[in-house]
């Protein structure tokens, strides 16, 4: 799952973001709203949100993100722990609600639970040319009706492209999209990981824009 993790307290921040990475997530993190803001609208599978951060509140921030139709799942983490913040915390818009301090493992079988909803109600799937079907909800590809074994990295790569199908995205963006802003980058890597989509799914799935970047069709 490729995550947004909003959390002020250093140490926490650390140690959640390296487990989950270990976990095989992809992480982004930030320590103030300000800054995660401007990551609204990429395609995480689900926002981790501190309730009390520097600049603001994660419970009102997480409420404006309802108002404006955001469905994307969304786990407090927070050291407020009365029945009645719960309560507020889950009507305001969150999906789950993990009080402080919680052991990692916690918040992965939370999020595994999260995911497992996600597919039985029925994520969206989409084609990608004649012979190409991807299911958003299970990550899964499929071409002439079979399914393909994509790696990880390969489909975050794939599900960033799609989610910006018909514009071109740059080598730079397309790597922080597909690894996470601190994750691996080397002068081939991304080549190699399209060269590899492109063996498995079919040329034409990605379109190079030479010396600029990659799209596929919408």
């Amino acid at each position: 799952m490729r995550l947004l993790l909003i959390e002020d307290d250093e140490t926490l921040g650390e140690a959640l973001s390296g487990f989950l990475r270990l976990d095989g997530h992809l992480v982004d993190w930030f320590k103030r709203l300000v800054d995660a803001q401007t990551m609204v609208g990429e395609p995480y599978d689900a926002l981790l949100v501190d309730w009390q951060l520097p600049d603001g509140s994660g419970l009102d921030w997480v409420r404006r993100l309802r108002e404006r139709g955001e469905t994307v799942p969304i786990v407090m983490i927070t050291a407020r722990d009365q029945l009645t913040d719960r309560i507020k915390g889950l009507d305001s818009g969150a999906d789950d609600y993990l009080v402080k301090p919680f052991q990692p493992e916690e918040l992965a079988a939370r999020l595994r639970a999260l995911r497992r909803r996600a597919v039985t109600q029925g994520a969206p799937r989409v084609s990608l040319g004649a012979s190409v079907e991807l299911d958003l909800g299970a990550r899964q590809a499929y071409r002439h009706g079979l399914p393909v074994e994509l790696t990880a990295r390969e489909w975050n790569l794939l599900s960033a492209l799609v989610a910006r199908a018909g514009r071109l995205v740059s080598k730079p963006d397309l790597e922080a999209l597909s690894t996470g802003f601190e994750g691996e980058s080397s002068s081939n890597t991304l080549e190699v990981h399209v060269f590899n989509l492109r063996r498995k799914l079919g040329r034409d799935c990605i379109e190079t824009v030479r010396g600029m970047g990659y799209r596929v069709p919408r």
